[in-house]
């Protein structure tokens, strides 16, 4: 039994743990659903990234020259402006419908300081002074899109900002100076700082988010044999309250691809969201996995002797298996037997309310190795199960474990007369319910990782079993360097 111990699991965590959809035609396999939840929790963890670039504006000189009471005329300089601290109160991501995202930011503050310097004939004065801009409202339109290589893209295709008021302290006797600064500085200042605004809001965009969306993966490997494809297969879908992200999820060999002869089904997400972020799972990436590895014979399995545990009080056999078949110790004394296990189909699994089952179905031949190495095929049995399984997840990877269903054997030929099937019926029970299921619930146990961008934790996870598809909600957690 160890042979079909060792084959198990691996499928069993394919089937169960991989978490790519498959989208055939119009039809994704996996859907990433942001809510507006988790778009107002990307609008706050925007802010921080935005107050950063702001500090790094750096603004002009202005020079000219003046004429101002009591002075007559002059020169001025305002030099060395650097921001010196930045409020961004609040913020909104809501969706465009067709677009993608707009990204608004109102009521927020900056404060410049700035040296100056003014000059009439031989007399020269020279100071600082701050500069309080507030009421700045600042939104950005983004392009959300996706590359031919299925990776998605962000442009800013729009950004504007505006300054309610400007107000200047400084200390003294000195309101010529604040003359000076509404008259000559004030519109250059305003025109400036708007401009700087948007000019690294839209840099940003380009060195720093498009990156970062680069970081969610096309492919990922699952083993040397097989991988999932990511892919996107469209460009995000923004509605009235949420954005939904279609993934392709295609489980597929990597060495020799074959494409899928079945479609991804509609799934009808649920309206209730009290969460940031949902990944409905369709059953069309399970099967995906299952189709592959069926095909490659990864589900099949021989077991001899050699790999039935020293212990064990059943060996393979004849004189062993006199119990099952008595005329095959008598026809072939003393000779070893070695049972070969095929998959009849690829196991698909059943996503139901509530349920999560596969019912795989096998057949077991078995052989009598004779002494000139042929081997003789002597019976061939029907095996069955039905195999029902829970699946969890938390801050990154989906868990699983299986609950055992009863092994039913038929007999579907016998070259050696009467076959006791109920009695290996038994035998084959009791080792899948002590030796296999443990096993596989100890790799399952392992997990696998969900398809996310990098520095992202979920937390709060929920899983609600739907048909066709698995619902799986979390909050985010963005974890900065």
């Amino acid at each position: 039994m160890r042979a079909l111990a060792g084959a198990l699991p691996s499928l069993l965590l394919r089937l169960l743990l991989t978490s790519s959809p498959e989208a055939l035609g119009a039809n994704p396999g996996l859907v990433a659903r942001i809510t507006d939840k988790g778009l107002q929790y990307v609008a706050h963890e925007g802010l921080v990234t935005l107050r950063e670039e702001l500090l790094r504006i750096t603004l002009p000189d202005f020079t000219g020259d003046f004429k101002i009471k009591p002075f007559g005329r002059g020169h001025y300089e305002f030099h060395s402006q650097q921001i010196h601290s930045c409020e961004l109160p609040g913020s909104t991501l809501t969706p465009l419908p067709g677009q993608g995202l707009s990204f608004t930011i109102s009521d927020s503050f900056i404060r410049v300081q700035s040296e100056w310097k003014v000059r009439k004939s031989f007399v020269k004065l020279h100071g600082s002074l701050d500069v309080e801009v507030k009421g700045i409202t600042i939104s950005v339109n983004l392009l959300l899109g996706r590359e031919l290589s299925g990776r998605p893209t962000v442009s800013a295709t729009s950004c504007s900002s505006h300054i309610q008021d400007v107000e200047v302290d400084v200390s003294g006797d000195l309101g010529w100076l604040l003359n000076l600064f509404d008259n000559q500085i004030e519109s250059k200042l305003r025109k400036a700082l708007e401009n700087k605004i948007c000019e690294r809001i839209q840099k940003s965009v380009a060195s720093d988010l498009q990156p970062y969306l680069q970081t969610l993966p096309v492919t990922t490997e699952i083993d040397s044999f097989a991988g999932i494809d990511y892919s996107l297969t469209e460009a995000p879908r923004a509605t009235a309250q949420m954005l939904d992200v279609m993934f392709k999820g295609e489980i597929f060999n990597r060495d020799r691809y074959s494409p899928v002869t079945f479609l991804a089904p509609v799934m009808s997400l649920p309206e209730d969201h009290n969460r940031m972020v949902y990944f409905a799972i369709s059953d069309y990436v399970f099967n995906t996995a299952s189709r592959v590895y069926h095909e490659a014979g990864h589900l099949n399995f021989s077991i001899t002797d050699d790999m039935v545990p020293s212990g064990s009080t059943i060996r393979l056999t004849t004189k062993s298996f006199r119990s099952f078949a008595p005329r095959l110790a008598r026809l072939y004394p003393n000779m070893n037997l070695e049972l070969q296990g095929t998959m009849a189909s690829a196991p698909f699994l059943n996503l139901s309310p509530g349920n999560l089952s596969l019912t795989p179905q096998m057949e077991i031949e078995g052989f009598v190795l004779l002494p000139s190495s042929v081997r003789e095929p002597v019976f061939r049995l029907g095996v069955a199960t039905n195999v029902s399984a829970m699946l969890t997840f938390n801050t990154s990877k989906i868990t699983g474990a299986l609950k055992p269903g009863k092994v039913q054997v038929e007999l579907k030929e016998s070259k050696v007369g009467v076959f006791n099937v109920e009695l290996l019926e038994a035998l084959l029970n009791y080792h899948v319910l002590n030796t296999l299921y443990p096993q596989v619930n100890e790799k399952l146990a392992e997990g696998f990782p969900l398809p996310l961008l990098k520095r992202i934790q979920l937390y709060d996870p929920v899983l609600e079993i739907h048909k066709d598809f698995l619902f799986l909600g979390a909050n985010v957690q963005y974890m900065r360097v």
